[in-house]
């Protein structure tokens, strides 16, 4: 089976290669060129774009529109204990959309990246 994919769209790729992999595990699969980088977290393949590179993902639209980082669709990183994660995040100044919810299905928060492209971190409920 094939690695997961998804693409965000980011101002700073060296920015969000540093994110990601300082904060949450992700190695360094490929940085072939400055706006692109391919990030990967066991069958996770995150592709980075700078909005303004030159590859195909950040070109306008034919509406004119232009591929912009930010949204609410997101990737899930699932984590043993979201509280104590959530307070070494905060220590080391990262930002948080919200505070710990609980539901039926767990515990989340959304963590943005520097670009603002949310990351949920869950912890599933005790089993």
């Amino acid at each position: 089976m094939a690695p997961i994919k998804v693409r965000y769209i980011v101002d700073d790729v060296d920015a969000t290669i540093a994110f990601y992999t300082q904060h949450l595990d992700f190695i360094v699969k490929a940085h072939p060129a400055p706006g692109f980088a391919v990030l990967q977290r066991g069958d996770l393949n995150l592709l980075v774009n700078a909005k303004n590179g030159q590859g195909g993902a950040a070109q306008a639209m034919p509406d004119g529109r232009k591929p912009e980082p930010g949204g609410w669709n997101r990737i899930q990183i699932e984590v043993d204990d979201l509280g104590g994660f959530v307070e070494t995040l905060r220590k080391a100044g990262l930002r948080f959309r919200n505070d710990i919810v609980t539901g039926f299905g767990g515990k989340q928060i959304l963590l943005d990246d520097p670009a603002g492209n949310p990351i949920e971190l869950f912890e599933p409920p005790s089993k």
